[in-house]
């Protein structure tokens, strides 16, 4: 029989050895509406409670630290903490990176955060700030780790030197199959940070477990962000997120947000059929599903749109060969194909860039709109460039792996 899962916060709760070298130090948090305990407590308030901490500040990061913000690219305000009286600091306000002056509010920073599993999330560049400026100030980093909830697979193109941004923290592949305590020690590495870090890791993980693959049955999902529902939009996310760099709507302002996709201009099912007759090999692991939504807020508000749904639970589920970043990028392909002249990508600012086209910061690079504008290109020719990156990926992570 299994262990029972323990996050790293509830090991940290529940082992007063593990929370002896904090003893005497200033304790600051950064955590977010999903940073919760086996009880469903927020983290800050379950540290809060024990009597040999002494906390001091926390810090929330997109979104905010217990929720506040539904769309993309709002900013959070700093604030105190009503019931404990300490400052919180928004690392999605008026600043990315903390300042000097909230560095000196604590000596070790906890960071609880649930990640997606996917390059672009906001969260891991949060954590390389955290961990470059812990360098320069001296101060200690703990992670407590949570699952990966879309598992260990990897896929698709490494960012290029020189296209990093707050949706791209390094030379990963979009799907990088790391927890983030994992992730804070290839920071570390890749970055030579001399940074005083510690993981304190799950008990009990098992990414490779079925029905979950990444993410325990048995827990609790809570979003980690206003538009992270479930474990399906977890799954789709390394190729879904990629929306947000098109004019198709990701689903945004309906209850299946980047578990889907559409417009009120395309034919669903001759998508569908293109994206079956293109690359069939790229569409295993799933079932795709025509629907019709009206997204309330977002792009194409108000509008009935043919979209497809990526059903990726159940009996259409197979981790291994489920490839989300393939899918999606086969979906841009499929419409350019069907609709030369098609608006398809996204002009306008995104995540405070201003002179580089949305998809392109997303990836990594221009290679994947490359390879969908190019009327020749062949599913080969994305597989050879992609399948590269991600095998490259899988040696390097393996240094950096706990479970």
């Amino acid at each position: 029989m299994s262990q029972p899962i323990l996050f790293g916060i509830d090991r940290l709760i529940s082992d007063p050895a593990l929370r002896q070298p904090l003893h005497g130090r200033r304790i600051a948090l950064l955590a977010h509406p999903a940073s919760v305990t086996a009880d469903l407590t927020h983290s800050l308030d379950a540290l809060a409670a024990l009597p040999d901490l002494e906390l001091s500040a926390a810090f929330g990061p997109q979104h905010g630290l217990r929720g506040d913000k539904q769309d993309n690219m709002v900013e959070s305000p700093d604030f105190l903490d009503p019931q404990l009286g300490i400052p919180v600091f928004s690392l999605y306000g008026e600043v990315r990176r903390p300042t000097d002056a909230m560095m000196e509010t604590f000596d070790v920073l906890l960071v609880d955060l649930q990640d997606l599993g996917c390059r672009i999330y906001t969260f891991i560049t949060t954590l390389r700030y955290i961990l470059e400026a812990a360098a320069r100030h001296g101060k200690s980093v703990w992670v407590l780790d949570r699952p990966n909830p879309a598992g260990r697979p990897v896929e698709g193109l490494t960012l290029r030197d020189g296209w990093e941004s707050f949706v791209g923290a390094g030379p990963m592949p979009m799907r990088h199959g790391l927890t983030m305590g994992e992730l804070g020690q290839w920071f570390i590495a890749t970055l030579e940070l001399d940074v005083d870090y510690r993981v304190i890791t799950m008990q009990g993980w098992q990414p490779d477990s079925a029905p979950g693959y990444g993410w325990p049955p048995e827990c609790s999902w809570i979003n980690p962000s206003p538009n992270a529902p479930n474990l399906s939009m977890a799954r789709a996310y390394a190729g879904t997120v990629m929306l947000e760099g098109a004019t198709l709507s990701e689903g945004r302002g309906t209850t299946r947000p980047l578990e889907l996709f559409g417009a009120p201009d395309i034919d669903a099912r001759a998508v569908i059929a293109e994206m079956r007759a293109f690359a069939p090999h790229w569409l295993a692991g799933c079932k795709l599903r025509e629907c019709w939504f009206e997204p309330t807020f977002h792009k194409h508000a108000g509008k009935q749109c043919n979209g497809v749904q990526i059903h990726c639970e159940g009996p259409y589920y197979d981790h291994t060969a489920f490839k989300p970043w393939r899918i999606q990028a086969l979906a841009f392909k499929a419409i350019r194909r069907l609709y030369p002249d098609y608006a398809l990508w996204r002009d306008f600012a995104y995540e405070y860039e201003h002179d580089r086209l949305a998809i392109d910061l997303i990836n990594g690079s221009p290679l994947l709109r490359d390879w969908v504008d190019n009327p020749a290109s062949t599913p080969d020719d994305l597989d050879e460039i992609s399948h590269h990156d991600e095998q490259a990926w899988l040696t390097s992570r393996s240094t950096f792996l706990l479970y």
